[in-house]
């Protein structure tokens, strides 16, 4: 058992969109709850990942965004981010990935955001 352990949380009700919030952080030693939750999203048009609550990410957890990233895109579906600290953002920063995935600063402004840009 992980010394930090991940949480997944799945928000329900918010039509094509998927919102996943995870509370713990996210790294090598936790990152099969994160996979399987990424899994059961698959039908969701866009997924909206919360990282509200997640401290810090390493290379394994940042792999597996990019792998989610990649495989959504092939299917036409999104990814995006809210709530997003510092730290974790200078990481995404560092490796460009900032400029890949969308990042909001709260889930209701990636709804407003993304039910915006579904309905123009």
């Amino acid at each position: 058992m992980a010394a930090n352990p991940l949480t997944v949380e799945r928000l329900g009700g918010f039509g094509p969109q998927g919102i996943l919030c995870l509370r713990g952080p996210l790294t090598k030693e936790n990152i099969l709850p994160f996979q399987n939750a990424l899994r059961r999203e698959e039908g969701s048009e866009t997924l909206i990942i919360d990282f509200s609550e997640v401290p810090f990410v390493d290379s394994s957890g940042l792999g597996s965004l990019v792998t989610a990233y990649l495989s959504r895109k092939k299917v036409g579906r999104g990814v995006a981010l809210s709530g997003v600290n510092q730290r974790v953002l200078h990481l995404l920063e560092i490796t460009k990935l900032d400029r890949v995935f969308l990042i909001f600063s709260s889930i209701d402004d990636a709804l407003a955001a993304l039910t915006g840009a579904a309905e123009a």
